[in-house]
């Protein structure tokens, strides 16, 4: 059979393959639309793929209707050669529309309806989501979130119903806000939607509280020292509990993310240490083998044991130190810093005798002493070497060790 050569003028740019909905851009070039959707909402371009130029100006994406026709015309005289001629694509959503149902929304009797409506038009595409936040869906949606009615039960289902704060929820993480979105949910109202959030963490259901963290993790991502030093005990209480309840693998990683933004400073570590965190994360890392998951609890973990009370819970575990130990050139580099950094603060700042003792029995002081022997940046040696100079004459002549191991590093 002879080879049909698709017109090259036909085929998308960025992934070679026929367009199915071309549009072109202010640049002149013409693309596939979901390829350029995911280039500029999704990838977070700003710039022409083919020519480099700058979009930021506006991003418009017009139909190219005609060259569709044509692809389309090719398609039905090619169909004996095994062409297939698409359908002619769905228009996207226009913000009148958008406008329209969140109009019909604010009517009790229609809310669930048309919410049911926009998540499925958020569902379809990236331009769908980018004109429903520029019509206004986003203050709308976190209205009904913050909406504080106390006779209003999250349910995930109630008489074959879902809650309109959950689904108003879902929408709005669906959305994947942008940045300047992002900003103006978390200075609206003085940070009444963090409060909000937290409420869902509190009373919602499972997959309302995942939502809740999630769309929490992109905000904080964005966020001001001054909206993470004002969180409240109360966020810290549902942040963990979300985190021990391993609701999903998306939440637990959402919960770490949120956690390791709001611990760099010292009021929100005691705070975290509080709820009981290291106790979680520690149980957690028993059973834990995703990279990056480890990385964030091992991170969280050297945050609080930059206090006091988080170096604390950590040895009032029975499993602490041995998991923090077992951690180290078993996960990445950055897993390995961490855990040294780590056993470093304990080290320098709660080294009792008995804790002393402990990382001797525990295998503590030989993979130490392993690190020095093996790549894993200058850096986390200099941290081992200043933990084994620390209690060198402790552990100097302990069976634990083989011979002359200590004494073969110049402390």
């Amino acid at each position: 059979m002879e080879e049909i050569q698709i017109p090259p003028y036909f085929i998308c740019p960025i992934s070679l393959e026929m367009m199915k909905d071309p549009v072109t851009i202010s640049t002149g070039i013409t693309y596939d639309r979901e390829n350029i959707e995911k280039w500029i909402f999704s990838a977070k371009n700003n710039t022409c793929p083919v020519t480099k130029q700058s979009l930021i100006t506006g991003i418009e994406l017009t139909p190219n209707v005609t060259l569709r026709r044509f692809i389309q015309s090719w398609c039905t005289i090619n169909a004996s050669h095994g062409i297939e001629r698409f359908p002619t694509p769905k228009p996207p959503v226009s913000k009148p529309q958008i406008i329209k149902l969140l109009k019909e929304a604010k009517s009790p009797k229609m809310q669930m309806k048309s919410l049911k409506t926009l998540r499925s038009i958020a569902s379809e595409n990236d331009a769908n989501k980018r004109c429903m936040e520029s019509a206004g869906a986003m203050e709308f949606l976190a209205s009904i979130i913050n909406n504080n009615n106390s006779n209003e039960v999250f349910e995930e289902e109630e008489e074959g119903f879902m809650s309109t704060k959950h689904e108003a929820l879902s929408i709005l993480y669906q959305l994947k806000l942008s940045e300047q979105g992002l900003k103006s949910l978390i200075m609206s109202g003085n940070g009444e939607f963090i409060q909000s959030l937290t409420r869902v963490m509190q009373h919602g259901s499972y997959e309302s509280r995942a939502y809740a963290v999630m769309l929490m993790k992109d905000m904080f991502e964005i966020s001001t020292p001054t909206l993470v030093l004002s969180l409240k005990q109360e966020f810290f209480t549902q942040v963990v509990q979300v985190l021990r309840d391993e609701i999903s693998q998306k939440a637990t990683k959402a919960s770490l993310q949120v956690l390791v933004h709001a611990c760099p400073f010292g009021r929100n570590r005691v705070k975290a240490a509080e709820e009981g965190t290291i106790r979680v994360l520690v149980d957690l890392l028993l059973d834990s083998s995703e990279k990056r998951v480890c990385e964030l609890m091992l991170i969280l973990l050297d945050q609080l044991c930059q206090s006091a009370e988080g170096r604390a819970e950590l040895l009032n575990h029975p499993g602490g130190l041995a998991i923090v130990s077992k951690k180290i050139l078993r996960v990445s580099k950055v897993g390995s810093e961490r855990a040294i950094k780590i056993l470093h603060s304990i080290s320098k700042f709660s080294s009792t005798p008995s804790v002393v003792q402990e990382m001797l029995s525990l295998g503590v002081v030989a993979k130490l002493c392993l690190v020095l022997q093996v790549d894993c940046g200058s850096k986390s040696k200099e941290r081992a070497r200043e933990i084994l100079k620390f209690h060198a004459k402790a552990w100097s002549n302990s069976p634990c060790i083989p011979n002359n191991l200590l004494s073969s590093y110049p402390f």
